[in-house]
């Protein structure tokens, strides 16, 4: 049957390669609705029905990958608690749209989406955020204070953080504690990506 299918499509690609395409969806709906939990072959199937439907209606294609494009609630957040999770280690975007059954490419686009950063700028953002959290909470030296926020090492900690505060690590620190120190008031952690974006 399938074969009779395949053969249908063949000879109608010279004649009508419009009617072509159609014939084409129309199989690879069936197949989909056949393979049930097969996660990763619908990706691929679903990709091809899209690059199909681009050809034959364009508008329609870019709206249907437009809505496509959004991360839903539970992706978000296991990629999230993924993140958490090894903040101390490499993080490939690899790894985490195989988490939520995406492609690399379709994963990157929907992260940006949902959360308005690359999956990469994402992952500094956390890092940095974990750093200020330990230079205020711990006396740790900065050097093992990047290290156990997956930054290479003090430079590389000291570069993401100076870009996104206007300030060093270590300078960020002892006006921390010195205003603590003038207040008597509890040190407590405050985002610096955060406070640096609302005073930007």
């Amino acid at each position: 049957m399938a074969n009779e299918g395949i053969g249908a499509i063949l000879e109608l690609t010279a004649s009508r390669p419009r009617e072509c395409v159609k014939r084409v969806l129309i199989l690879l709906d069936r197949v989909m609705g056949e393979l049930g939990r097969d996660h990763s072959a619908k990706g691929t199937i679903l990709q091809a029905a899209s690059l199909l439907r681009e050809q034959i209606n364009p508008p329609a294609a870019a709206a249907a990958a437009e809505a496509g494009s959004r991360m839903l609630a539970w992706q978000a957040r296991r990629v999230r608690e993924y993140i958490d999770a090894h903040i101390a280690g490499p993080i490939r975007v690899a790894d985490l749209s195989a988490l939520v059954q995406l492609s690399d490419a379709h994963f990157s686009r929907s992260f940006k989406h949902a959360l308005g950063v690359s999956p990469h700028a994402f992952v500094i953002q956390r890092r940095l955020e974990l750093a200020a959290q330990y230079m205020l909470e711990t006396d740790a030296c900065l050097s093992d204070i990047a290290l156990r926020c997956g930054f290479t090492d003090q430079p590389h900690l000291c570069k993401h953080f100076r870009a996104a505060t206007a300030q060093t690590p270590a300078a960020w620190r002892r006006a921390r504690r010195s205003l603590h120190m003038r207040n008597g008031a509890p040190l407590s952690y405050r985002n610096p990506i955060a406070s640096a974006r609302a005073t930007a």
